[in-house]
């Protein structure tokens, strides 16, 4: 992607006014946005995102390979959540092919969903704690986060790019003592969310950056097409979870955190409180775990268990048809939505009846989201800009692709 001179970007209103380029490379940017600023003195007058510089063509990639290989790439969208991307592209995929998933691979999406969110948050929360100066913070999520990533590694092999959910189910079988290591960490977790409020939510310093800054309206919020926490901290009471329901979340019970705030603080406080719901939901998982098969009985769809195949030759020989041509999707086009840390991650997937799809396309909650930030910056403080990307929780490889 061509990117243009700020000078030719934007024109000084008057002469008492500078253009200035913050990013790519400036950290609290939260990757290479580059945001072109044009300031009176500390006062900011127009602001201009300038994305493209992560742009890694995945949508394209898709048509070029089976539908089990987009799976990986699907980790890429965005590598703070890519279960959920897993999960989102899955469903729609499994929705087309009209596939019925166990219980149990259902159970076990929502719990490592949920973990993932609490991942992301961590590194949210960290990140934007550090860019307003707050350094202990940091220290605190990530030390949580580690153990998260352990847990990732221990069922799927990976710490972040896992690829553990499949078209179908799961890939593997959770390992002994997995179910065990997920409990000890919800139970002790929320003493640890409690450490985090007690260095931020009263802290004079914290509450004087975020509190009544880059203020969000409910009306200006839908009408960009914002989700998940930053619309929420809004006072819009949507939840795809629990308002549009996938994967079993039907059978969970939470509170869906909302603010009539609209500014920074509210928008922390909407992810502090959902790092406990997601933690209560990931109990719920464990304890109501049903037993089964994690994968859809479709044999021509699903990869066989390798010990099947090594005493039955026709699973060997499903085995090698679809690795090695792919499989099948009846024709149709299927949109599908998921509720990401962010907000709404969708997939709109086109089937030409091939083993290779012919379209997909993703709906990125980052880049509605993004478009808020003229409405919360200009008119402010070039110190608050730092705080209002940070309270938006973008990631840059999801919203360039």
């Amino acid at each position: 992607m061509a990117h243009l001179n700020p000078m030719s970007v934007l024109e000084p209103a008057q002469d008492r006014t500078m253009i200035l380029n913050m990013g790519p490379q400036h950290p609290s940017t939260h990757g290479v946005l580059r945001v072109i600023l044009e300031i009176d003195g500390e006062t900011v007058i127009r602001i201009m995102p300038d994305i493209g510089y992560l742009h890694t063509g995945i949508e394209k990639t898709c048509e070029a390979k089976f539908y089990q290989q987009v799976v990986p790439l699907t980790d890429r969208i965005d590598y703070l959540c890519p279960l959920t991307n897993n999960l989102c592209y899955c469903l729609a995929v499994e929705k087309l092919l009209g596939l019925e998933i166990p219980p149990k691979a259902q159970w076990m999406r929502v719990l490592l969903n949920e973990l993932t969110r609490i991942n992301s948050h961590l590194v949210w929360l960290g990140t934007h704690a550090l860019d307003i100066g707050a350094m202990s913070v940091f220290l605190y999520c990530f030390r949580e986060r580690e153990d998260i990533l352990r847990l990732f590694e221990m069922v799927s092999g990976q710490r972040m790019m896992t690829s553990y959910f499949r078209i179908g189910g799961l890939a593997l079988e959770p390992p002994l003592g997995f179910f065990d290591r997920v409990r000890a960490f919800v139970n002790h977790f929320p003493e640890k969310v409690d450490e985090y409020e007690n260095l931020l939510t009263t802290n004079p310093i914290w509450k004087m950056r975020t509190k009544g800054v880059a203020r969000i309206a409910a009306e200006d919020a839908i009408a960009l097409g914002a989700s998940g926490p930053t619309l929420r901290a809004s006072g819009v009471d949507f939840d795809l979870r629990r308002d549009m329901p996938y994967s079993g979340y039907d059978n969970f019970k939470f509170k869906v955190p909302i603010s009539q705030d609209g500014d920074v603080f509210a928008r922390y406080a909407c992810r502090v409180q959902e790092l406990r719901e997601s933690n209560a939901i990931a109990r719920q998982a464990l304890d109501g775990m049903p037993e089964g098969p994690i994968k859809a009985n479709a044999p021509k769809v699903v990869l066989p268990d390798r010990e099947k195949m090594k005493t039955e030759m026709e699973a060997l020989i499903y085995h090698f048809k679809i690795i090695t041509e792919g499989f099948s999707v009846p024709a149709g086009e299927v949109y599908q939505a998921v509720e990401s840390p962010r907000g709404e991650m969708g997939y709109y997937v086109i089937s030409d009846g091939t083993a290779k799809p012919y379209r997909v396309h993703m709906r990125a909650a980052c880049l509605a989201n993004l478009q808020l930030l003229p409405l919360m910056c200009e008119g402010r403080l070039i110190a608050d800009v730092v705080a209002a990307i940070g309270s938006i929780d973008i990631v840059l490889g999801e919203i360039d692709r």
